[in-house]
């Protein structure tokens, strides 16, 4: 396996950016919510038609209208992102009776979640977002031969809910304690793989950093409703501030190891690597979510007067400290207020900037600020895979105000 690659992308995306034209009228969010509904794939038959674009059977996009302002994420509206096949119904037929292994502890056993509820229960909400969200901003600057495959998502690939489990660390600590050299977490999920077929080049198995054995919990409920399996029911492990991979649904082995696995997933796949290189281990992994914001509200013509701007915005693993809005696409900035309750520093903040507009044309784009100072930038260092997009430039809204 590659070395450890904890350090942040910043540090190895440091090639100049191409030019960025400015955003046009909305966004493809907007476009298509105005296009009839799809039919629905069968397992997400009971999420709501008219707030998802369906980019795939494997990939439906919540649309960027319907954030509102209340925090949390409905589950008939939050994104899908599944990398193999969605496993049958039956897997939640017996939810207390789904079997987890645990493994790199001194006392290595095999739990029912029946046995893990009964360890205790910690409550946390967090943003989950795809990897990949934001990815048409990167598509949009391509320019020659360049290609990028992957879902082209816009901001809709993300959401706050609310999880309900037993903290990693607790169990633990009744296992006896981590053996002695590891240094990441692996998790590996239960989605069936098909006969005759490499499982490490299919499976959802995941390493991420011991450092983060204090926050990691198995989650069996969301919402306060028990997992679905779109969401990863029975039992799906957290990652608080890491991007939505590394939260490994369906999970049936939780291993302390001294290297990452070798499964692709981890591997080559999400890996920041150049658009001219083949990813590989020795490039970072997608891990950490980077401080972000998005407007919301208004994503349409409006009349002139008073306008209540909204937006939404997450500092990853950091705090947020605060959010600037401009009206006139980053010439001049004005701090936005917080509003609604501070659900912890792995959610996300609501804000609001009051703002009178006269008639003409408006570019709407917000810029958030964490506690230790990293600051949203205006664009994001291009990467062969279009993860981990987190500039202002992008999602920017156009109006007329008339």
């Amino acid at each position: 396996m590659g070395k450890d690659l904890s350090f942040g992308r910043r540090e190895f995306l440091g090639a100049g950016l191409t030019a960025v034209a400015a955003a046009s009228v909305g966004s493809s969010s907007e476009v298509l919510a105005q296009q009839p509904a799809k039919p629905l794939p069968a397992y997400v038959g009971w999420k709501d038609p008219n707030a998802l674009i369906i980019h795939s059977d494997q990939t439906l996009e919540m649309k960027r209208d319907l954030f509102g302002s209340s925090l949390i994420t409905p589950e008939d509206r939050l994104f899908v992102r599944n990398n193999v096949k969605a496993p049958p119904d039956s897997i939640v037929a017996d939810r207390d009776g789904w079997r987890v292994e645990f493994a790199g502890v001194k006392e290595p056993k095999t739990l029912t979640l029946g046995d893990l509820k009964r360890m205790g229960v910690v409550t946390l909400a967090t943003v989950l977002q795809c990897s990949g969200n934001g990815r048409k901003y990167f598509m949009d600057k391509l320019s020659g031969d360049q290609k990028m495959s992957g879902t082209p998502w816009t901001v809709g690939a993300s959401g706050c809910v609310i999880w309900s489990g037993v903290p990693l660390k607790t169990v633990i600590a009744a296992l006896g304690g981590q053996v002695t050299g590891v240094k990441y977490i692996t998790g590996t999920g239960g989605e069936e793989i098909p006969a005759g077929l490499n499982p490490k080049d299919l499976i959802v198995e995941r390493s991420v950093p011991l450092k983060n054995l204090d926050h990691v919990i198995l989650a069996w409920e969301m919402n306060g409703k028990p997992l679905s399996v779109a969401h990863g029911g029975p039992l799906r492990m957290i990652v608080p501030g890491y991007s939505g991979v590394n939260n490994v649904k369906y999970v049936k082995t939780v291993a302390l190891t001294v290297a990452q696995t070798d499964a692709r997933i981890q591997s080559t796949n999400y890996r920041y690597h150049s658009m001219t290189e083949k990813p590989s281990p020795d490039h970072p992994a997608v891990w950490e979510q980077p401080v972000k914001s998005w407007i919301t509200s208004p994503l349409t013509d409006k009349k002139a007067g008073q306008v209540q701007v909204t937006g939404l915005a997450l500092g990853g693993m950091n705090e947020l400290a605060r959010v600037d809005v401009s009206l006139d696409g980053g010439k001049t900035w004005k701090e936005a207020k917080f509003v609604g309750p501070d659900l912890g520093r792995f959610a996300w903040r609501l804000f609001v900037l009051p703002a009178v507009m006269p008639p003409g044309e408006y570019t709407l784009v917000s810029r958030a600020r964490d506690a230790k100072g990293n600051v949203q930038p205006e664009d994001s260092p291009l990467n062969g895979s279009g993860y981990g997009y987190n500039g202002w430039r992008g999602p920017a809204v156009k109006i007329m105000v008339a």
